[in-house]
């Protein structure tokens, strides 16, 4: 009669060297370089951020349009200072962390408005004040003083966006 042999399954025997040829493989995929965050990701609070920012920009431009009209309407330009300065007031509530084109959003909001937030709020706090100046301006329809307040609102808009703003031109 034949002595039986031991019968150890392969897999036993296997499945350790599997287990670790595995864990292996994940750690080394720990080190690599992940892929570039695409960048259209959104949501509706940057929908709304656009929004709010486009509108502004919309406002500025009827405001200059009257000015080089050569007879400016007042009464347009002071309904859009009045809209530009309402809507700087939403600004900060429309930047919730992690939304910025470096996070993989579809937007031109760069990470400094969170890497610097003492001066974004500067920034805003800048459009707010310089946005009512231009409404007290419009009340005196004189067209040098609606010129100067322009000015000076376009200046801060410049400002934010040369520090807070992506542009693709440069």
């Amino acid at each position: 009669m034949a002595r039986p042999t031991t019968f150890r399954p392969i897999a036993s025997s296997i499945a350790p060297s599997i287990a670790i040829a595995a864990f292996a493989g994940l750690l080394a995929g720990c080190g690599g370089d992940a892929p570039e965050a695409e960048t259209d990701l959104t949501s509706p609070l940057i929908d709304e951020r656009h929004e709010n920012f486009e509108s502004i920009g919309d406002a500025f431009k009827a405001i200059r349009g009257q000015l080089e009209s050569g007879e400016p309407d007042y009464a347009v330009i002071l309904s859009n200072a009045e809209d530009i300065n309402q809507r700087a007031g939403n600004i900060e509530a429309h930047f919730a962390e992690e939304t910025a084109r470096e996070d993989g959003y579809d937007t031109e909001a760069l990470a400094a408005i969170w890497q610097k937030p003492e001066e974004f709020a500067a920034a805003t706090v800048k459009l707010q004040e310089t946005s009512a100046a231009l409404v007290e301006a419009a009340g005196t329809e004189e067209m040098a003083t609606v010129g100067a307040a322009v000015k000076e609102m376009g200046g801060a808009c410049k400002n934010c966006h040369d520090q807070f703003r992506y542009d693709d031109e440069k």
